[in-house]
């Protein structure tokens, strides 16, 4: 059985309040998965709660003043929930945990610190049942999301755009894995992977479906990497 048969499918088993971790840069989206090391006695708490939950679900939130301690801080107003999908414990005390990325959600209101002391808020599911197709897409699609003429369009730019960063970052990729990638795997794969900054992050989170994701990843891709050619170009000159 695989970890998809695991998430839920319908919005009715969401839950109504979520815990949530603050990480600025730290970008989750739908069948993403992303590995957090956990240290702080208040987030070992709150992993140790999620686990006593049917979804294991874990708010993941970007602060919107990183001037501000993290934990602490204001967050920006939409988010994304994962799964606990892998758990480990080490000798230091310490745990290892992966995301799987469920649904995005909006915090209606934050409520009073969970008796761990970790922060929890009131979420909405409401604008985002689309991402739970993305955890079953159809099998005679290409992904579950964009497969078809548009799709294949946004799918050529953003490997064009990618190919241009990666040469201007002088980064090296599998490019026989990413060519393999539908649509929505490659925006989860390239948005989570790239080390773009706070706000570039927060802007493909937000954007409502997968082909808006798609064009804001190669608008993303194509403005970066013109900067580091414009910046390498005078320092040649």
């Amino acid at each position: 059985m695989t970890a998809r048969a695991f998430l839920p499918k319908t919005l009715d088993l969401l839950p109504a309040e979520l815990p949530i971790f603050p990480l600025t840069g730290g970008l989750l989206l739908p069948m993403g998965h992303l590995p957090l090391n956990i240290f702080e006695p208040r987030y070992i708490a709150m992993v140790t709660d999620a686990l006593r939950t049917p979804q294991r679900l874990i708010g993941m939130v970007q602060s919107s003043d990183q001037a501000q301690s993290m934990g602490e801080a204001p967050v920006h107003g939409l988010g994304c929930a994962g799964r606990i999908s892998a758990f480990s414990e080490n000798d230091e005390g310490t745990i290892l945990i992966t995301l799987t990325g469920v649904i995005r959600f909006c915090i209606e209101e934050e409520l009073s610190l969970a008796a761990g002391g970790y922060r929890c808020v009131r979420a909405d599911f409401s604008r985002f049942g689309s991402d739970l197709s993305r955890l079953a897409p159809d099998p005679q699609a290409e992904d579950g999301a964009g497969a078809n003429a548009d799709g294949d369009v946004l799918r050529a730019s953003i490997i064009d755009a990618t190919k241009r960063y990666f040469d201007a970052k002088g980064f090296s990729t599998d490019w026989d894995g990413i060519n393999n990638l539908g649509l929505a795997e490659l925006v989860t794969s390239l948005g989570m992977a790239c080390p773009f900054d706070p706000m570039e992050k927060q802007a493909l989170l937000e954007a409502q479906t997968v082909e808006e994701q798609a064009r804001t990843l190669a608008q993303i891709l194509t403005m970066a990497a013109m900067g580091d050619g414009h910046e390498n170009n005078a320092a040649v000159n």
